[in-house]
């Protein structure tokens, strides 16, 4: 009876070692899926320049991936100033290999995608993502490359009609934008095939840089019934100097988003939301970096929030109160 007992004894305890031993190997395991789950994500911005809809975009980004990522990812944000400076941040997140790049702005894109085709970027505030890297696809489609994101172009004709609600009788509109953008001159050809269609007469005023931006735009305001500025970052960086020449011309403006119609106080815009457009790439980051979605495959996606919005001092100086419905918000300069 004792044999058996000392049997039954060493029976148990070779099962509890054995229980011990692979409840030492699950252990193991847990903690090479925990470090997996700890890995930290290296995502370097390049933003062309300081002004609000790039601030907010570059904000939407990050808060969507510390949202889904916590403490796991790590921004290196670096602001440009300017194009030509691009190239050389661009070079820097190449060498460091950092895990994503997101290029805000096509300047930015352009440069991002010029020194790399392995690191995905995924790049916002871009007009047309296909103008931008000079390749063939549809404003929503694939691009086929290492780049996807989300583009800020809000729907022109919806613009032009903006501006014609507004100035039914006119019969000559200035286009004001800069030549350094591919993607303002894309919008620029395409309110000016939407406004030529209803009979204006359509004029292009460009300028270079901010060199030349006040003759430009001085002369933009003399010759013009109404400007039409688009999304456009100098345009955006210089909306002080342009509110100032166009008001001493009482020439009104219909601008192509919310920051430059605040700034240069213009009658009207039917803009995106610059934060929201972010924010969706920052989404689509987190899928290629946590998923392994792969951006040559992931479709370029459009704005979701799209608003009418008025400036109450230009409608005001322009004798246009009474054009503003319910469906109208109110621009407000936020606080700095």
């Amino acid at each position: 009876m004792n044999k058996l007992i000392k049997k039954i004894v060493a029976v148990g305890l070779a099962g509890l070692m054995m229980a011990g031993a692979f409840a030492g190997c699950s252990a193991g395991e847990g903690t090479t899926d925990d470090a997996a789950e700890a890995k930290t994500y290296s995502v370097g911005i390049l933003q062309l320049m300081k002004h609000t809809a790039l601030d907010k975009a570059t904000a939407g980004f990050q808060d969507a991936l510390k949202e889904k990522l916590g403490d796991q990812v790590e921004f290196d944000l670096q602001i440009a100033g300017e194009p030509k400076n691009c190239t050389a941040i661009a070079e820097k997140f190449v060498a460091a290999k950092t895990d994503l790049i997101m290029a805000n702005a096509t300047p930015s894109l352009t440069a991002c995608y010029g020194k790399t085709a392995e690191i995905p970027i995924v790049a916002t505030a871009i007009t047309n993502f296909a103008t931008a890297l000079n390749l063939d696809f549809e404003p929503e489609g694939q691009s086929g490359v290492n780049v996807t994101g989300t583009h800020d172009l809000a729907p022109l004709d919806k613009q032009a009609e903006q501006l014609l609600y507004f100035f039914p009788e006119v019969k000559n509109v200035g286009i004001f934008f800069c030549t350094s953008e591919a993607n303002s001159k894309y919008q620029a050809d395409g309110m000016k095939a939407l406004l030529e269609a209803q009979g204006v007469t359509v004029n292009y005023y460009t300028f270079k840089d901010t060199t030349d931006l006040q003759p430009v735009i001085t002369k933009a305001a003399a010759d013009s019934e109404v400007l039409y500025i688009p999304t456009d970052n100098t345009a955006a960086k210089n909306t002080d100097v342009i509110r100032t020449v166009c008001e001493d011309a009482n020439t009104p403006i219909i601008a192509g988003e919310t920051d430059i119609a605040i700034g240069t106080n213009a009658v009207a815009t039917y803009s995106i939301d610059f934060y929201d457009i972010g924010y969706n790439a920052g989404l689509m980051a987190y899928d290629i970096l946590v998923n392994g979605a792969d951006p040559a495959t992931m479709n370029i996606k459009a704005p979701e929030k799209l608003t009418s919005q008025y400036n109450k001092d230009a409608v005001e100086r322009y004798g246009l109160t009474d054009k503003i419905t319910d469906d109208y918000q109110e621009l407000v300069a936020e606080a700095e």
